[in-house]
């Protein structure tokens, strides 16, 4: 696969829970209906169709990266008090022990110590955003944990080891939530949702810095920015744009999603 095939990279929005397959709050009937048109509309943004899929999701955390490794993983239903059908949902797509051996090696190759899983499955911050993107189930997943504690300088570093996975067909997606202040998510504080907006636009900021050296600098000390602890008080679901920020290498990230839910503001991001 040539340069000019090489496949962009995202972090994503995967919403609350089993958000987009339950009756909308009838308070807000609209508010996951744009987060939901933009991950079904990522797909005709990748241009082709993957090899398979590498994703990074804000519900896995191991102390060293580890991989899923089975054949088929099964699903976690890592969410709680959801209407009975949410946990029925399924989503079978096949693993990639091949590719799961890849990034275990091309992670050694770089000095970081890496490891399978061949029991652990897909959680929700995985098959909910799939089930709208791939929703056929028939690209291979692989997901990669991120690294206890949560160190973005690090797993900028994890990011840039796998960067040449992108020339193989492997889309690398990193899922989260740019905004994750549970307590005050739903009918949020106007005061914490008013740091939210600064905070947005600062990490909006950060992530489209042209020079990548600066965005990665500036990803690194995140913490440090306006409303970085009111948006994110655990950084659990922020760190893997860190992953997908390293696996962009020069390619400047632009803003592709920009919305508010229950009047918080939420971004997604696209690097190449």
């Amino acid at each position: 696969m040539t340069a000019t095939n090489r496949l962009p990279v995202w972090f994503i929005p995967h919403g609350g829970g089993p958000c987009f397959f339950m009756d909308p709050p009838a308070k807000a009937p609209n508010a996951w209906k744009a987060m939901e048109a933009y991950l079904r509309g990522i797909p005709a943004a990748v241009g082709q169709r993957p090899r398979a899929i590498l994703i990074i999701s804000g519900h896995w955390q191991e102390n060293r990266p580890t991989v899923t490794a089975a054949a088929n993983p099964p699903l976690i239903y890592d969410y709680f008090g959801f209407p009975p059908h949410t946990y029925e949902l399924r989503y079978a797509a096949p693993g990639d022990p091949e590719l799961a051996a890849e990034v275990v090696a091309r992670l050694k190759a770089a000095g970081i110590d890496s490891g399978e899983d061949l029991s652990r499955g897909f959680d929700h911050g995985v098959f909910i955003p799939l089930l709208l993107l791939y929703p056929d189930a028939d690209i291979p997943v692989v997901q990669l944990s991120m690294v206890h504690p949560l160190d973005p300088a690090r797993h900028i570093a994890i990011g840039r080891a796998l960067a040449p996975l992108r020339d193989e067909g492997v889309l690398i997606i990193g899922s989260g939530l740019s905004f994750h202040n549970l307590q005050n998510f739903y009918g949020a504080d106007r005061r914490v949702l008013a740091v939210a907006e600064t905070f947005d636009a600062w990490l909006t900021k950060a992530v489209t810095n042209p020079d990548p050296a600066a965005r990665d600098a500036a990803l690194a000390a995140w913490d440090q920015a306006p409303g970085a602890r009111i948006s994110q008080p655990y950084e659990d679901h922020l760190i893997p744009l860190m992953v997908a920020a390293g696996a962009a290498g020069a390619d400047q990230g632009v803003r592709d999603y920009s919305d508010h839910v229950f009047g918080a503001a939420i971004s997604g991001y696209r690097f190449g």
